[in-house]
């Protein structure tokens, strides 16, 4: 067993469904060229180091996180830091979010909190891990780290 199943074997019963079902969404729809490992404690979807070997912050033993999926207490959450940092995708999903789902948006700056499993918008966060290219995300992490050094 890898370490990603070994993540999703201890996820309680009443969530493990949803989160089985949104990992399995995202990863179908993501771009080629991102690889899933397990960073920060929970499976994330990464720009692996033999594509950008700078790695996540100058960290050349560390990929470049894109979206990661874990379970807190309360919720499943989901961080996409192509939310945090390109304001046309983010407005994008809030957009459809609003227009798609009956419940209320819970968003931080990257990570959206599902709480109720049955809500889970699973077409749109499909559609949304189609958007941005392994290409796209590096130029603008690069674009977005040179601005705040």
């Amino acid at each position: 067993m890898n370490e990603i199943e070994s993540y999703i074997d201890q996820i309680d019963a009443k969530r493990k469904e949803a989160y089985i079902k949104l990992y399995e969404v995202i990863q179908e729809h993501l771009p080629s060229g991102f690889e899933p490992v397990l960073q920060y404690g929970m499976p994330t979807f990464v720009v692996p180091l033999n594509t950008y070997p700078k790695g996540y912050l100058n960290r050349t033993d560390e990929p470049l996180p894109f979206i990661s999926i874990g379970v807190q207490k309360n919720h499943i959450a989901l961080y996409h830091m192509g939310l945090y940092g390109m304001e046309e995708l983010k407005e994008w999903f809030e957009r459809e979010y609003a227009e798609r789902v009956p419940t209320k948006l819970n968003m931080g700056k990257s990570c959206i909190r599902f709480t109720n499993t049955k809500t889970i918008p699973y077409d749109l966060i499909g559609e949304l891990s189609e958007k941005v290219t392994v290409k796209e995300w590096i130029n603008k992490y690069e674009t977005g780290h040179r601005n705040s050094e």
